[in-house]
């Protein structure tokens, strides 16, 4: 990692206009003070997912004796998830909480997902993420909920009841206008109900390298098969994605119908790149971090990427650079029979089940370990 005279890079992101949250949790992280120095390094918020609380959970002993508590208490696996998430979140939040205060509330947010079997249910996913709002309890926690079509009517109504959002697995520009739209008309809701628009905070998260390893995988097969004029495009899709995403963004929230809602302190609901670790070997480690950098955004970055970043990242404005590139490079992925409609919906779906997938693995481990708890309590 860089020494304390190397510039900061996180804190040079900053300066664009572009803010860094750290995509992992665990209460080791919490209590050891390793979140604290994150924090005092730049990062400004936190992701989480139930992947990641299915590592934090299932492996140490960092969670055993609030997790005995629980058990005892006659708390199922679900419950019991449920506690320690929530207890997690609340206190990445008190650690954030003054950046939120310093920015007016614009920055400063730690993330909590509705159970992702809810992903095909709009009313059910009102009631999670309203329920845990409140037991959250904090000014800046956000509710992840899943960009699937039962998603967005989910967002809109909890955007109108003043809920902060954090909208997750973006992949296709067609459901990001959807995300948009959503936002917009629960901002107005709120405002014509009399609510507080400068209050809510939303980001939408787009899901980047894993549309460059489907995408590179259809186009090695057609290079493979004689086609081997479209190796340019490999490694193109993700960002190109990416980059016509933030024009839109900007097309939304810099002009017309958001102006009204802005004029009543509203925030504009950021674009925020997601799955940013390279998966391709062939790619640099930070491809997604410098590629994407604008203002009114934010990266988040698991471990590996945040400390590749501040070894050489080079931070400086890249989003609006290429765009009508990007647009050709789109275009060039349709003529070769990429169709990214495909491609995004897939990984939408595939996205979906992953969480689910992991959802279920992590109770099947809590109640695995509250068995054994329970198991080793009384035999003492």
């Amino acid at each position: 990692m860089r020494g304390s005279d190397m510039t900061n890079t996180i804190k040079e992101l900053q300066k664009l206009g572009q803010s860094i949250w750290f995509d992992n949790v665990s209460r080791g992280l919490i209590k050891s003070g390793d979140l604290q120095k994150l924090i005092d390094t730049g990062v400004t918020g936190l992701t989480s997912n139930p992947s990641i609380f299915e590592k934090a959970i299932s492996s140490g002993a960092d969670y055993d004796d609030a997790m005995v508590g629980l058990a005892r208490g006659g708390k199922s696996a679900a419950d019991i998830f449920e506690a320690l998430a929530i207890e997690d979140i609340r206190d990445v939040a008190d650690l954030l909480r003054p950046i939120y205060d310093a920015t007016g509330g614009r920055d400063g947010f730690a993330s909590l997902e509705v159970n992702p079997h809810l992903a095909a249910d709009t009313d059910g996913t009102i009631a999670e993420a309203r329920r845990l709002y409140a037991e959250l309890g904090r000014p800046n926690v956000m509710i992840k909920v899943p960009a699937t079509p039962e998603g967005i009517p989910a967002v809109k109504h909890l955007i109108g009841e003043g809920i902060n959002v954090n909208i997750t697995l973006i992949f296709s520009l067609q459901m990001y206008a959807q995300v948009r739209e959503a936002y917009l008309s629960g901002l107005e809701k709120l405002a014509s109900d009399g609510g507080d628009v400068s209050k809510v905070g939303s980001v939408a998260s787009f899901f980047v390298s894993r549309v460059d390893t489907t995408v590179d995988g259809q186009l090695e097969d057609k290079i493979r098969n004689g086609n081997p004029e479209l190796k340019g495009l490999l490694g193109q899709a993700a960002i190109a994605n990416a980059k016509l995403a933030y024009r839109e963004f900007n097309n939304t929230f810099g002009q017309g119908r958001f102006a009204e809602l802005q004029g009543k302190g509203a925030n504009v609901q950021r674009p925020l790149w997601a799955s940013t670790s390279v998966k391709n070997p062939a790619y640099s480690d930070v491809l997604y971090v410098d590629s994407l950098i604008g203002n009114n955004t934010v990266n988040t970055l698991p471990d590996v990427t945040l400390e590749a970043y501040l070894d050489h990242g080079d931070p400086k404005l890249t989003l609006t650079d290429g765009v009508d590139a990007a647009a050709k490079a789109a275009e060039s992925l349709e003529k070769a029979g990429v169709s990214m409609e495909q491609v995004t919906s897939k990984l939408l779906a595939d996205g979906v089940k992953a969480f689910a997938d992991s959802f279920d693995t992590l109770l099947g481990n809590v109640d695995a370990k509250r068995v054994q708890l329970l198991e080793k309590e009384g035999s003492r």
